[in-house]
């Protein structure tokens, strides 16, 4: 089985991309592995803080762990958007196979000093695990959103090449996300602001390492392939999952109204999500 760093670097290789996919429920993850599966691909099963506190933190590594033994799939989990040391060790402790440190919040001087640190332990502790770091504005929550005053990404809350290669060289993260028009969430219209995609370029050109690429639902697919083309090398998604899983899931209950088993009612609901995972994965390979 190969490792999460070998399969990054075989997407780099192939100017593609590992869909990173998010989810909160057991039906969730086996909607990832599947369609992992039918399309032959890596894929990066990720837990925010509050999903990791919902799925528990060593019960979501043990499952993605037996799963991938099980079923012999390069499936990989990611600690997404973690605010603190302490839940960054939570995670490598665990056994998770990556962990992201988001400081976007803080001044640039105190993320990159704590990025550093989370780089330096958790590289202390497993060489291979890939520490993520991230610079710029992307909003803090997958949801949809009514565009309005302040809800849209300007130039000025962008990434610059200057303060991305700065970032990297003092934090030695193996992956940089950076802001370039993306935003966590999506629009109720579907549609998402474009994406910079000359200053995709410019920041990979710039950073020397793999780009992530947050917040790509409501984006585009030729600007999710173009991003791709340009550097990034692993693509989140989240909220159209979450989308889709509502939905169906709200149908399946409406259809079904005197259905009581859970497995029977959530089973659409499943296969929405996997049927949204694979066109993803579609784009990026």
């Amino acid at each position: 089985m190969i490792s999460l760093k070998e399969a990054i670097n075989n997407a780099v290789e192939k100017k593609q991309a590992i869909g990173h996919f998010n989810f909160s429920t057991i039906d969730g993850l086996w909607a990832i592995a599947r369609a992992a599966i039918n399309k032959k691909v890596s894929v990066i099963a990720g837990l925010s803080e509050g999903e990791r506190d919902f799925v528990g933190v060593r019960q979501a590594a043990a499952l993605l762990k037996s799963i991938r033994k099980e079923l012999d799939i390069p499936i990989f989990l990611n600690a997404d958007h973690t605010y603190s040391f302490d839940r960054i060790k939570e995670a490598v402790e665990a056994g998770f196979d990556s962990v992201i440190f988001d400081g976007v919040q803080l001044e640039m001087e105190e993320n990159i000093s704590k990025t550093a640190e989370c780089v330096k332990w958790v590289k202390s502790v497993g060489p291979e695990i890939i520490v993520e770091g991230e610079l710029g504005y992307i909003g803090t929550s997958s949801t949809l959103r009514d565009a309005g005053p302040g809800d849209s990404v300007i130039p000025s809350q962008n990434t610059t090449p200057e303060d991305a290669s700065r970032f990297v060289r003092e934090t030695n993260v193996d992956m940089f996300a950076p802001a370039v028009g993306n935003i966590h969430g999506m629009y109720s219209s579907g549609k998402d602001r474009p994406l910079d995609i000359p200053l995709v370029k410019r920041i990979r050109e710039s950073v020397g390492v793999p780009l992530t690429l947050h917040g790509a639902s409501g984006n585009t697919s030729a600007e999710i392939r173009a991003a791709v083309k340009n550097g990034v090398a692993i693509v989140h998604f989240n909220t159209e999952l979450r989308v889709a899983y509502r939905k169906s899931l709200a149908l399946s209950l409406q259809e079904n109204p005197e259905e009581i088993a859970p497995y029977k009612y959530l089973r659409p609901a499943m296969q929405a999500m996997q049927k949204v995972v694979e066109e993803k994965i579609g784009i990026l390979v």
